[in-house]
């Protein structure tokens, strides 16, 4: 029997910053001791307690065919055997990045590094190297990963702890940043060398862009000569084979991924049109480099990964998604509680009150009203496991059945009666 979770926790803090390696985990947002896990299976994990939670964090995103799949397990056992990392070029390497290029309509090139935040980081650098300009817009809201220049106003990342910007990030660091309300289409000028936007915010719980707005940002970037940066660490994969640009219809300049393709392993890429990509070092003047960039493991993990996320399987997650939305819908305001549960595709928000937010200011509102770490605990003491933190999305996977959702909606049902009374 390992220790319990208080015992893990209170080791943690005596060696790790906050007991833990990213802050969201430290259940500051909700109260309490975080659950430590032991192991994970399908839509399910273990804690160090032995207690079983039917799991909607999914690692934020990557477990899109649940917990430890045998195809992905295989291959990455498969690709240890021969070695974990080289720091040569892989066949490996070049198979993902074919299968990526193959999926995505006018993605022609793409770099792989070992982050979301190296991809998003990484690609506004090559995007002021392609212009030769400074400035890049932003939308307050949307969280691109911790690089200096991309922090401000960030999402969840900076959100959940309740903070409005980072020290040690200076204004010289984000001079060149200019912050804008999601869902309104900036003016720009010639000085502006992207405009970087998550074409669903789902780090402000979730977000969907309005009617017009991703085509307003494609046709304003054009009109002064800015590339457009779909940040698709999320949506990549998620939404669909084509991802946001896919289900939009709307082609951006440069992608930023992460998440899924790698198959759980730490992994993010960025790419573009060939004539962008083509400033990267060794072929251009702009250096970006990563001794573990293109890892075998991951490379392996992400190919297995995709190759089940075919058409249907994609239909099979947004069935999935529909389905938990419409019962924690109906099982919050049978008791009382007022709730909106947002959707985008397989992407599910849900947020406690009566209005659907649209940018961040509206979300923030709901976020800090106080009611999603009650729901929160009270999920969780009933074996059901959302983010611990109300500015994050619901990540059901492929190993998440009808039966696992329906257990999961009586549950909450269960869940929001008790929340209600407390709030009486």
């Amino acid at each position: 029997m390992t220790d319990s979770n208080s015992s893990l926790f209170e080791r943690a803090v005596r060696v790790i910053p906050g007991g833990v390696n990213s802050p969201v985990r430290a259940f500051g947002s909700v109260g309490g001791t975080p659950y430590f896990v032991q192991s994970g299976d399908g839509p399910y994990i273990w804690d160090a307690e032995g207690r079983r939670y039917i799991d909607y964090v999914q690692s934020y995103g990557p477990g899109i065919l649940g917990h430890a799949h045998p195809a992905v397990v295989e291959a990455i056992t498969r690709a240890a055997a021969e070695g974990t990392s080289y720091g040569a070029p892989t066949e490996a390497e070049v198979v993902l990045a074919e299968m990526v290029v193959e999926r995505i309509a006018g993605l022609e090139s793409v770099r792989f590094v070992s982050s979301g935040t190296e991809a998003t980081m990484s690609a506004i650098r090559l995007a002021r190297g392609a212009t030769a300009r400074d400035r890049i817009v932003k939308f307050a809201g949307c969280y691109h990963g911790h690089a200096d220049a991309l922090l401000a106003a960030g999402g969840s990342g900076v959100a959940n702890q309740g903070l409005t910007g980072c020290d040690g990030v200076t204004t010289g660091a984000v001079a060149d940043t200019v912050v804008a309300p999601y869902n309104v289409v900036p003016e720009l000028d010639h000085t502006v060398a992207a405009v970087i936007v998550e074409p669903v915010a789902a780090n402000m719980g979730l977000v969907a862009p309005a009617p017009g707005f991703l085509e307003g940002l494609r046709a304003a970037c054009d009109s002064v000569g800015a590339l457009l940066v779909f940040d698709e660490v999320i949506t990549g994969f998620r939404l669909g084979r084509g991802g946001a640009a896919g289900y939009f219809g709307v082609v951006p300049d440069l992608w930023c991924f992460g998440k899924v393709i790698g198959g759980g392993l730490p992994v993010g890429a960025f790419g573009g049109r060939a004539d962008v990509m083509a400033n990267l070092a060794p072929l251009g003047d702009v250096y970006q480099a990563g001794t573990l960039s293109g890892n075998p493991l991951a490379m392996a993990a992400g190919r297995a990964t995709l190759e089940l996320l075919d058409d249907a399987a994609h239909e099979r997650l947004t069935a999935t998604a529909t389905r938990l939305g419409d019962g924690l819908a109906a099982a919050f305001a049978d008791a009382g509680l007022a709730a909106m549960l947002p959707r985008v595709g397989p992407l599910l928000g849900v947020f406690f009150g009566d209005t659907t937010p649209g940018d961040f200011d509206e979300a923030s509102v709901l976020a800090r009203n106080g009611v999603y770490p009650k729901v929160f605990h009270a999920l969780l003491a009933r074996g059901v496991a959302f983010a611990p933190g109300a500015y994050e999305v619901l990540f059901p996977s492929l190993a998440h059945t009808d039966d696992v959702v329906d257990e999961t909606i009586g549950i909450a049902a269960e869940a929001a009666a008790e929340v209600v009374g407390d709030l009486l």
